[in-house]
């Protein structure tokens, strides 16, 4: 049986399985612009657009589901949700979630400063004495995290750090490239903070989906077309959109590790 008919196969098992209990595929996620996020009661972002031209092709209908993070794990560990949108990969989960070979996108985690008090820098040695805003139990990699040549001030949102830091009160901001110039492009900043080019820490995000019937198929055919529209123009117009073009980054990133921060974030 050749091997395009199986995935096709897989794909419409998977279907008529969730058809046969009258369910759309059910997938969670976090709100986390400009990947995931609800504008006035519009889903919009990067990676939910993209996952739903991906399902539209494979003909598979969604269920959507905005809840805090921690909320969307019990469920995939529960068995309420067959997916969840914008996770980091975890050994740990790969006995119940499967991950398809494609990522969705990919988290830099950079570092901001005002215009007006630059704070050039090539290792965190040169960041000591600074405060760096940061977002309550998002996790950087254990070297940031941990390091005591800087001080991190959490603030109650990404909108909140980076009106800190044009106030002065703080010295840089740490957050997702994108996110960040999503929020700086929302507070009508971006004339007023500059983005470092060193990349702190990167890690992909996936769809995952729970293992089960013809689960493993549909992942890979859902990495197959997700592949194919990356390099469709319509895949680069949705990337601009969101502010998909890579700046240019250090030869050199700094040596830390990132991990799930969406996960802690909800904790």
């Amino acid at each position: 049986m050749p091997v395009t008919f199986r995935l096709l196969t897989a794909v419409l098992f998977a279907c008529l399985s969730l058809g046969a209990h009258g369910e759309k595929l059910r997938i969670v996620t976090e709100p986390w612009a400009p990947y995931v996020y609800d504008d006035n009661g519009t889903m919009r972002g990067l990676d939910y657009e993209t996952t739903v031209i991906v399902f539209q092709r494979l003909g598979i209908d969604v269920d959507w589901q905005f809840l805090p993070w921690k909320r969307c794990l019990a469920m995939l560990d529960q068995g309420q949700a067959d997916g969840a949108l914008d996770i980091f990969h975890s050994h740990e989960r790969d006995a119940v979630l499967l991950y398809p070979s494609e990522p969705l996108s990919e988290v830099e985690f950079v570092l901001f400063y005002a215009n007006q008090r630059p704070h050039p820098f090539q290792t965190f040695d040169d960041l000591r004495g600074l405060t760096i805003g940061t977002s309550p139990g998002y996790l950087y990699g254990a070297e940031f995290s941990e390091s005591t040549l800087f001080k991190q001030e959490p603030a109650a949102s990404h909108e909140a750090n980076f009106g800190k830091l044009a106030l002065g009160r703080i010295d840089l901001v740490i957050t997702d490239r994108r996110v960040g110039q999503h929020v700086l492009k929302a507070l009508g900043l971006e004339d007023q903070v500059t983005q470092a080019p060193q990349v702190v820490s990167s890690q992909p995000q996936f769809l995952a989906v729970r293992r089960g019937a013809g689960m493993d198929l549909l992942v890979q055919r859902f990495a197959a077309e997700l592949k194919r529209f990356k390099q469709e123009p319509a895949y680069a117009a949705l990337s601009a959109k969101y502010a998909g073009s890579s700046p240019q980054t250090s030869a050199s990133a700094l040596p830390v590790r990132t991990v799930e921060q969406q996960e802690s974030s909800a904790e």
